[in-house]
């Protein structure tokens, strides 16, 4: 990565359904995601910078366990200018706008951000020693709040499904996706862990293949029957009448329910109304942005054309390898994320509860009682 945080690369197991971060005190380390399926290495990270640079070049990804990573990351530079005898307000506050702007569609990275600086606000007049010790214990709620969080949004939207279902899911949005567990994965340990029969099938989900290599990575290690089909291959299958339920992610729910989640889910979303099968978005609290009013407001992220023209992966000696899949100099288009019109999506399942339409009020509703 290039960033002076990144320590040494090291390799060991990860366990089934757990975090793709692991916070030790004085460092964070997080799975490369890039990676997967062929290789499991771990990278080590010792300050903000480098934690935000991870997250734009997606060795961490899914809206949740970003929020979680800059939640450490400045964690980490409180502890970086205790060591410093630095004031720890000059360290945080660059270090919070770094990680802000690495990544702008997902609203849970401001939201952690946020929710890390008003603790710091709290907390002036302690010891430098003792902010930064503080700060790292937020962080860690953050981390633990959401694998609970997830727990109990599997619960509530296990009870969507039939006792035997075939669930189509676009992207990521299980354990490696969050900080544990998952969210539309989640929705599906629940229900198998709740004696359901659940087979899953996972779109590839060009251009990053999150679905193909990720998802059915997960899955398989779970002991959970899936099947990966390109993107194209969807429409087919709603048609032979093969999908019971779509359980998706998001990345941010604007007030009125609009969704954004990774490019293609709107035309599942389409595809799934028009042949009557229920659409289903799973996320937390954090990932609602009440002051967004539509999804039109929604930034969505423009990212690089390579990932489109290139087709990566490890080749057979282990190694990064690449092929390239479009002509040299053709014009391309990257944008990282769709919007899903509410109108299209069956329910929304947080950790409160499911909401169902009309969105805004269901919203407002959820957003008073926490007040």
């Amino acid at each position: 990565m290039g960033a002076a945080g990144a320590l040494v690369v090291y390799r060991f197991q990860m366990d089934e359904n757990s975090s793709p971060l692991r916070w030790l005190g004085d460092r964070l380390e997080m799975l490369d995601q890039r990676l997967l399926p062929r290789r499991i290495d771990w990278i080590s990270f010792t300050d903000a910078a480098s934690v935000a640079s991870a997250i734009t070049t997606m060795v961490v990804r899914g809206a949740p366990a970003i929020g979680v990573a800059a939640a450490y990351g400045l964690a980490l530079e409180a502890r970086l200018a205790v060591m410093r005898g630095t004031p720890v307000r000059d360290a945080l506050v660059p270090a919070a706008e770094i990680l802000r702007r690495s990544r702008p569609t997902a609203v849970n990275l401001a939201w952690a951000v946020d929710r890390m600086m008003r603790a710091f606000d709290g907390l002036e007049s302690l010891e430098p020693a003792a902010i930064a010790e503080r700060l790292a214990a937020e962080a860690c709620a953050i981390h633990a709040e959401d694998i609970e969080g997830n727990k109990r949004m599997g619960a509530f939207g296990a009870g969507l499904l039939p006792a035997s279902s075939t669930v189509l899911t676009h992207c990521n949005a299980g354990a490696l996706a969050t900080g544990g567990y998952g969210t539309a994965l989640g929705v599906i340990r629940a229900a198998r862990d709740a004696g359901k029969t659940i087979a899953v099938f996972a779109d590839e989900t060009r251009p990053y293949l999150q679905g193909s290599r990720l998802t059915a990575w997960e899955l398989q290690r779970d002991g959970i029957d899936v099947t990966v089909i390109t993107d194209s291959m969807a429409g087919h299958f709603f048609s032979k009448g093969t999908f019971d339920a779509v359980i998706v992610g998001a990345d941010r729910i604007a007030a009125n329910g609009d969704a954004a989640n990774k490019i293609g889910t709107y035309a599942v979303a389409v595809l799934a109304n028009a042949h009557g099968v229920p659409f289903y978005v799973a996320a937390p609290l954090s990932t609602i942005d009440p002051d967004c009013a539509t999804g039109a407001a929604i930034p969505i992220e423009e990212r690089s054309a390579n990932e489109v023209v290139e087709t990566r992966g490890i080749g057979p000696d282990g190694k990064a390898a690449s092929v390239v899949t479009a002509p040299d100099g053709v014009r391309v288009r990257h944008p990282a994320f769709d919007v899903t019109p509410a109108r299209l999506i069956t329910a929304i399942v947080t950790e409160r509860g499911v909401l169902r339409p009309p969105y805004d009020a269901a919203i407002a509703a959820l957003f008073q009682e926490k007040r």
